[in-house]
Formats: structure tokens, sequence, C-alpha cells
């Protein structure tokens, strides 16, 4: 493929990605005479079976508490709106932008935050989970589709971005950085970084901070507008924070007795518009500050390119603490919690001693192999259920799975 046939860079920042000189696939493929290295990754992702169980897994609330709630699969929806409106105003590649976003949350259990968590928990004394390196697992290890290879055969770029969107995770001479910096990298990191250098001590590409800023914005606003459909908290209370404040006394003074759904949608747009704008003119200033001339040279910042200004920054922290206490906190919320972590519990505790409880091909080939990686096989499984799936297999193996209606 050339960039004759569609793909020039004519409107593309010097230090954006460029198609053309992806650093290619772990098993060699022939290009397509019709799409970019990105857009290949992106219909891929879109059609694995990971991504479609994203419909039936949830963020906050189960999936059967209303038809209007977000579910993983709404939400990665916006993450990609906000992605490419972002790597357009910036001049990025759309494509890898939009791919990441779709990405991202492929890994993640059912339950929210919560199954992650007991995840996690169960997986400690075998290296433990993290939904970003699932992600990184089911993309080169857990799909499988294609005759030739397992996973998914993703871009460089786009594995590159899927694993350290929110910047390096070792440093220079190999130590983790950041959430891991008291621990080691995730299993599923490790492993991979056994077949494929994917520069962990560097910065990813600006496609990459502009996915990962674009899921903070989303969920932000998602969260808030979730939260005040489903009465966890009043209008009002959003006045305790100033962001918040601004912009419902902006809506209340051009609109003066809007009926509530109506009200809840001006202030959402509101927030996700501010946030967006802010993200754009800061990038701007730190691309023009700092004279990026590749994306190499996005790499090797010591800092990111895409991000909020420091207001914002500060504002974006604030709403995250009020969610914090009036939705992820909020007693109807935690009760539901307590209730599902008890279901991925009962099923890591009963699949790990009985791993022919688990249907082929998961109880297949375990014989022989350590506790480890039975309970990575069995990790595997739990953390690609859905919310409904998860319900129905702790009913079929249990008597007392939990009443979540």
């Amino acid at each position: 493929m050339n960039e004759d046939l569609g793909f020039g860079a004519q409107s593309r920042a010097i230090f954006a990605q460029n198609p053309m000189r992806s650093e290619g696939r772990l098993f060699p493929e022939d290009s397509s005479p019709t799409r970019t290295p990105f857009q290949r990754d992106r219909d891929r992702i879109i059609h694995s079976s990971a991504f479609r169980r994203l419909k039936h897994k949830t963020q906050v609330f189960v999936y059967h508490e209303g038809d209007h709630f977000r579910t993983r699969l709404t939400h990665t929806i916006e993450v990609s709106q906000i992605a490419r409106s972002l790597a357009r105003a910036l001049r990025l590649d759309e494509d890898l932008a939009e791919c990441l976003a779709l990405a991202h949350d492929l890994g993640h259990t059912p339950f929210g935050h919560e199954g992650e968590d007991v995840m996690h928990d169960c997986m400690a004394p075998y290296g433990g989970f993290d939904h970003n390196a699932q992600s990184l697992r089911v993309v080169t290890s857990l799909e499988h589709r294609y005759a030739e290879f397992d996973g998914l055969n993703l871009a460089w770029e786009t594995l590159e971005g899927l694993v350290k969107h929110n910047g390096p995770l070792v440093s220079s001479d190999g130590k983790p950085l950041g959430k891991f910096a008291e621990s080691e990298l995730p299993f599923a990191i490790r492993e991979y970084a056994k077949q494929q250098d994917l520069k962990l001590d560097t910065w990813p590409s600006a496609e990459a901070q502009a996915a990962a800023i674009a899921d903070d914005i989303a969920y932000d606003a998602h969260d808030l507008d979730d939260g005040l459909r489903a009465g966890l908290f009043a209008i009002d209370e959003m006045k305790e924070v100033p962001y918040l404040a601004a912009i419902l006394e902006e809506v209340d003074t051009k609109y003066p007795g809007l009926e509530e759904g109506r009200r809840i949608h001006e202030i959402v747009r509101r927030s996700i518009t501010r946030m967006v704008e802010d993200v754009i003119t800061e990038s701007l200033k730190r691309l023009k500050a700092f004279g990026p001339t590749s994306v190499d040279d996005i790499r090797g910042a010591d800092h990111a390119m895409v991000e909020f200004s420091p207001e914002m920054a500060k504002s974006e922290k604030e709403v995250k603490r009020f969610l914090f206490a009036r939705v992820y906190r909020h007693e109807d919320v935690l009760a539901v919690r307590k209730l599902v972590a008890r279901v991925v519990r009962d099923l890591f505790t009963r699949f790990m001693e009985e791993p022919s409880a688990m249907p082929s091909p998961w109880k297949d080939g375990l014989d022989g192999l350590s506790e480890a990686s039975v309970a990575r096989r069995v990790c595997d499984y739990i953390a690609g259920m859905t919310d409904r799936f998860a319900i129905d297999e702790h009913r079929r193996l249990f008597d007392d799975t939990p009443d979540l209606g």
C-alpha cells in the first residue's frame, strides 16, 4: 500500500503516528489494498467476541437495573467518539485513536470495578490481575478466530498504546513505575514482553494519550448522568464542586424551569465539551512548547503531550472525588457490590477446586499444569464472562445465588 491510495498524510501532523510507517505485526501479513493497518485493527477489534461481550458488562450498575444505564460497550463507544474528536483537532491519526479507545476495556471482568478487585484478590498468589494487562492478553492470546495465530495479531502501535496509554510502565533501567512500583508488572505484560518489545519505558503515541484522556472524560460525564438518573444524588448536590456548580448555573440561567431530564443532559454535554476543549487547548500549547518533529519525539518526552490544563486537572479530580462519595460508595451500590463480589469469589474457588466444572475448552489440557497455570486459566474464563453469564454459572453450580433484581 502507498500513500497515493487515499491514505495520505496531508492533514496529519508531523508528530502523529503514520500508518504507513508501522512497526508491523508479530506474525507478518500482507498489507490491505483498501485499509491502513490501524483500520484493519479497528475492524478486528469490533468483530471480536470480547468486544461483543461488552454489551453485557456493566460499569457501576449491574446489567438488569435499567436499559438506559451505561454498559462497557456504550462507554467504549463514547470514549471512541471523544478520542476521534481529540485526534482530529490535534491532527493525529484518528483511526489509531479510535482503535485504542475501542480496545481499552476488552479485559474487564464482569461486575465493573468490584469484579476486578475480587479477581485481583483471588489471583494475588499467582501474579494478580489487572484489566489493562488482561486486554493485552485478550488481543494477543485469548481470541481464537484466525487460522494462523491466536489473538488478533494487531499492529505494534496498537499493542503499545493499549499497554501503556497512561504512560511508561518501567524506568530506563527496567524498574516498574506508578501503581506497579511496589510490586511487579502484571503477568500478561511480562509474558508478552518475551515475544515483542513494546518499549515499556517510553510514553506511547499521542493517539494513545488521546484515547486515555477520552476515557477519563467519558467516565466522569456518564457516571454523573447515570448517578443522577438513578437517584443516587440530587442535581443541587453538584454545587459542592465549583466546576459543576458553574455548569449548573449556566444551564439554569439560560433555561429556567427546564425539565429534569433535559437539565441533566445539558449539564453532562457541557461537561464533556469543556473538558474536550480544555484538552485541545492545553495539548496544542504543550506541543508548541516541546516542538516534536516525529512520533519518536512524543515517545521520548518526559511528560504527556495530550493532557488537561492544571486548572482542569484539579477540577476533574474534584469531580472524581464527588462521584466516589455519591455514586461508588452509595449504600445501594455497595450492597450490590457485596453480592457480586461473592459471585466472582465463589466461581473462582469452585473452579480451582474442580477445574472440570468449567466447560470445554477451558477445562481441557490442564493435567500436569502448575497451580498458577490453572489459576490463570480460571481467571481468563471468569474475566471473559458477562454479568449475566457469571450469574447463570453461579446458579448452575450453587444453590444460593444472590438475588440481584
